[in-house]
C-alpha cells in the first residue's frame, strides 16, 4: 500500500492487482479485457471507475485528475481498422493519450468473479446465502470457489412482486428506465436470481434454479413472454447501467485498501434511455347487463356477453389485474447475443 513518502503505484502495479482479482483467463473468448492504453511505468495517484467509456465519463475522469480509468464495458470490443480522431472511438483514444491517462477494462472476468458484479447487485437488494446462477463449466479457468455469472440469494423477508419491484427501484441507482416487472403482482417472492447487465440468456438457469424471481437487464419481448408462459420465475427488468454501477463501489474500495490510491466513482447515468412516461391507467371495465334472451345466441352476436365469475379478476394483455395491484408500479450492452 502506498504511504506518505513512498512512491505511488504505477499502471503496471494497478494492472497486476486487478488481474489477480479478475484474471483475464476468466473472460469469455469473445471479450476484450485488460490494459487498453497507458504506459506501464506511469505513476497512478487517482483512479476513475466507470461503467462505460464515453465522452462524458472521460471528461469526468480528466476533471478529477485521474491517471487511470478502470471501466467495465470495453471501448474496443469489436475490431476496428482505424482510431483516427475523426471517429467516435478514435477521438476518445486520442483524448486519453494526450492527457496521459491509462485505460483498463474488466468485463466478463469481473462478472464471473467472486466477489464480482452480481455480488454487488445482490447486496443492494439485501440478498443472503449467495450462490452462482450459471457456474463455469468444469475444467474452465474460472470454475470453482463460488464463481459464475449471476447470483441466487434469499430476501431478508418475503415480498410481493410489486413490493420487490418498488424495493429494487429504491435501492438501485436512479435511471429514467427504473425497474419494470412481469408476473402476478401479488406473487410472494422469497428467492431471487440476479445478473448484472444483459441477462435473458440465463432465463433457463433461473427456471432450473427454482427461484421466485429473476432481476437483470435488457430483457426482450419474446423470450420474456415465452419464459412466463412456461411457468418460469417472475421477471424484473432494470436499466443495464444501474445493474452494473454498484460494482464500482467494491472495485474502488479494493483499490484504496490495497494500493492506497485515491478513487473516483462515476455516478453519471450512461443508460441510453433518458425519458420515461408511464401509460395512463386503463379504463375500468364494467360487465354489461345481459340482454333479455331472444333465442339461441350466435358466437358472432355482438350482444353476447360473458357473465363474470364471482371473485374472478379481469385480465389485460396476458397479466392478471387485481384490486391488490400496486396502483403506482415502478417503471422505468453487455454480451453479444447469438
Amino acid at each position: 500500500m502506498s504511504t506518505t513518502g513512498s512512491p505511488p503505484p504505477t499502471v503496471a502495479d494497478v494492472v497486476a492487482l486487478l488481474e489477480r482479482r479478475y484474471p483475464p483467463a476468466w473472460a469469455e473468448q469473445w471479450d476484450r479485457v485488460g490494459l487498453v492504453l497507458g504506459e506501464p511505468g506511469t505513476a497512478v495517484r487517482r483512479v476513475a471507475c466507470v461503467v462505460d467509456v464515453v465522452p462524458e465519463t472521460v471528461a469526468e475522469a480528466l476533471a478529477v485528475g485521474a491517471d487511470l480509468i478502470v471501466a467495465h464495458h470495453p471501448l474496443l470490443l469489436r475490431g476496428v481498422s482505424s482510431v483516427a480522431p475523426t471517429t467516435y472511438k478514435g477521438r476518445i483514444v486520442h483524448q486519453l493519450i494526450r492527457a496521459d491517462v491509462a485505460l483498463y477494462v474488466a468485463h466478463t472476468n469481473a462478472d464471473v468473479a467472486n466477489p464480482g458484479v452480481s455480488d454487488a447487485l445482490a447486496a443492494r437488494l439485501g440478498l443472503t446465502r449467495l450462490r452462482p446462477l450459471h457456474p463455469p463449466a468444469p475444467g474452465s479457468p474460472a470454475h470453482g470457489e463460488g464463481r459464475g455469472i449471476g447470483r441466487i440469494g434469499e430476501l431478508p423477508h418475503p415480498m410481493t412482486l410489486a413490493e420487490l419491484t418498488r424495493h429494487a427501484a429504491d435501492v438501485l441507482p436512479p435511471t429514467a428506465w427504473g425497474v419494470r416487472a412481469a408476473g402476478e403482482p401479488t406473487r410472494v417472492i422469497r428467492t431471487v436470481a440476479v445478473s448484472g447487465g444483459a441477462g435473458d440468456g440465463f432465463l433457463a438457469d433461473a427456471t432450473a434454479a427454482g427461484v421466485d424471481a429473476f432481476l437483470t437487464a435488457d430483457l426482450r419481448h419474446h423470450p420474456a413472454g415465452e419464459h412466463l408462459a412456461e411457468g418460469g420465475p417472475a421477471l424484473l427488468d432494470a436499466a443495464h447501467w444501474a445493474t452494473e454501477r454498484p460494482w464500482l463501489d467494491d472495485l474502488a474500495a479494493h483499490l484504496r485498501a490495497t494500493l492506497g490510491v485515491e478513487t473516483y466513482v462515476s455516478d453519471l447515468d450512461t443508460d441510453p434511455w433518458t425519458v420515461h412516461a408511464a401509460s395512463p391507467a386503463p379504463p375500468t371495465v364494467h360487465a354489461a347487463s345481459p340482454a333479455p334472451p331472444t333465442g339461441p345466441a350466435s358466437p358472432a352476436d355482438p350482444q353476447q356477453t360473458r357473465t363474470p365469475v364471482p371473485g374472478a379478476t379481469a385480465t389485460t394483455r396476458g397479466r392478471t389485474a387485481s384490486a391488490q395491484d400496486d396502483p403506482h408500479p415502478a417503471v422505468d450492452d453487455k454480451e453479444p447475443r447469438p
